[in-house]
């Protein structure tokens, strides 16, 4: 058994395509070959904070995974990061613990950011005009950061609630060649993107029906508990197509969960993101739609992104 720590699992992050091997994963999972059972999770009040625990396998594969994952948003007041948590592969045919990865929370981080990446590669508008991001944190960082591979735009702007946290995150971010223009008004984003990524751990809609033009694209990562919400849930009903990392997740949690429950629409109206990337047809077809995916995170991309690290140290 071996443990690998965040310095090294770092090193082999480059080593690696992490959208490849995410987008691999969806589509295994939306074919029915993976196993993942219900999210485990804590939600905490005081200070506000959640821990998740996810696991996983893909029928026949050599490995499966158990992810224990953490948010505690106020832990920056006292100097700490974020998020933390770790990955553990164990052997699928014999349940021997090969490895522990105690990646803090990162790995996890770029799963889903790599996530972000994948619902672009399908759903982005053929012209980015400018990309908004919604939130200063680690993931409003690296959804930017992975959609450069996907969508050809430096025209940025972001929006956060301190204007600290933006300043740091316009100074970071156009070292990777962005231009970044930061608000504190929701309708500055709003007005002036097709393409949108709402990052935050909100409870109450960030972007209201009104808000959204003709031809966007929001991708929200955000709400990945009940009690999470970044979308306000008609802007689900009026999408042309709203496509879900994970239906059966979905019904409990995330932007779609939300307007299910105000009854404005219906699981008949979801598209798993797996059978997307394999039906050109369920993918966006012009850029007058308005498209939303919905990532509440899914155990086979910690799965995969575990199976990738572990390959490149043996």
């Amino acid at each position: 058994m071996k443990i690998v720590t965040l310095k090294e699992i770092m090193e082999i992050l480059g080593k690696i395509d992490p959208i490849k091997e995410i987008e691999e994963g969806f589509v295994e999972f939306s074919k029915g070959n993976v196993v993942v059972p219900p999210v485990g999770e804590m939600l905490f009040k005081d200070p506000p904070g959640d821990v998740h625990i996810k696991y996983g396998y893909i029928k026949n594969d050599l490995f499966y995974v158990i992810k224990i994952a953490s948010g505690f948003y106020e832990n920056i007041n006292l100097g700490l990061p974020s998020y933390s948590g770790l990955m553990l592969l164990f052997a699928q045919k014999t349940g021997e613990l090969l490895c522990i990865l105690l990646d803090e929370g990162h790995l996890t981080n770029i799963r889903t950011a790599a996530a972000g990446a994948v619902a672009a590669k399908y759903l982005a508008p053929k012209k980015v005009k400018r990309i908004g991001i919604f939130g200063t944190g680690v993931q409003a960082r690296l959804q930017l950061e992975y959609l450069q591979s996907i969508i050809k735009c430096e025209d940025v702007i972001v929006w956060g609630r301190n204007e600290k946290k933006l300043a740091l995150y316009k100074e970071e971010m156009e070292t990777f060649g962005f231009n970044v223009e930061t608000t504190l008004n929701t309708e500055d984003v709003t007005s002036t993107c097709n393409f949108i990524v709402t990052c935050t751990p909100s409870t109450i809609p960030l972007i209201n029906l009104d808000q959204v033009m003709k031809g966007t694209h929001i991708t929200a990562v955000g709400s990945d508990t009940p009690e999470k919400q970044e979308l306000d849930a008609k802007i689900l009903q009026k999408a042309d197509r709203v496509v879900v990392d994970s239906i059966s997740q979905v019904l409990s949690r995330g932007e779609s969960f939300h307007a299910m429950e105000d009854g404005l629409i219906t699981k008949d109206d979801l598209i798993e993101l797996g059978n997307m990337i394999q039906e050109e047809k369920l993918q966006r077809t012009s850029d007058d739609e308005i498209t939303v995916a919905d990532l509440t995170g899914v155990a086979v991309q910690d799965l995969q992104i575990a199976k990738a690290v572990w390959g490149k140290i043996n």
